[in-house]
């Protein structure tokens, strides 16, 4: 078992960690002692006076974790039935987060499977819904200390040469989808399908 990234990982901008993210290893430890891990593929990076933010409007009950320390998880309902993961960055009280859109399964993939209703290794994790359905996280998540934590955390995987790293507008927003600042695997077959433009009003993260 490798370790886990530390605090000082997190302590940093949004657009540093998003793409030294990927490559990490994303674990889920379930009630019943399975491990669930996967390499993240795909992440977003959200910003300080970001409008496609969820803190863009200032800290509220529902966006709390964003404010708090770096390194925990900000877990979020969206689409009426979509948990979303997001690992908070920055200083406390920025409210700036990486939303792990994408992962490549690598260990409790039967799980996944059964999770999300479909066993194909590339569907399972390709999109943040789709993810956080196969990791079982819900609101029961929301705040879990990613370094220090018992359910969920990150631990240390080989990062992807820059080389390797792609980027491109966000996917889902409404508002803020010219900044290129989604990072991906380039090549991967395990990214989310979703496609950057200007559609109609859905979400802020």
């Amino acid at each position: 078992m490798a370790p886990r990234l530390p605090r000082s990982f997190y302590r940093r901008s949004a657009l540093d960690v998003a793409p030294d993210l990927l490559g990490q290893v994303l674990v889920r430890l379930l009630p019943n002692g399975m491990r669930l891990a996967a390499r993240i593929v795909e992440a977003e990076a959200y910003l300080p006076r970001d409008p496609a933010s969820h803190a863009f409007n200032g800290k509220t009950r529902r966006n709390a974790v964003m404010f708090g320390p770096p390194g925990c998880l900000y877990a979020y309902f969206t689409y009426g039935h979509h948990w979303m993961m997001n690992a908070v960055t920055g200083r406390e009280g920025e409210g700036t987060a990486v939303l792990l859109r994408a992962a490549q399964p690598v260990e409790g993939l039967e799980v996944m499977a059964e999770h999300r209703g479909r066993d194909d290794p590339r569907a399972l994790c390709s999109g943040p819904g789709k993810l956080a359905k196969a990791y079982g996280v819900t609101g029961e998540q929301n705040g879990e200390d990613l370094v220090r934590g018992r359910t969920v955390w990150i631990e240390r995987g080989e990062p992807l040469p820059a080389r390797r790293i792609a980027r491109g507008p966000r996917v889902g927003v409404s508002v803020g989808y010219d900044k290129r600042w989604r990072f991906w695997e380039a090549a991967s077959p395990f990214v989310s399908k979703g496609r950057p433009g200007p559609p109609a009003p859905k979400r802020r993260i």
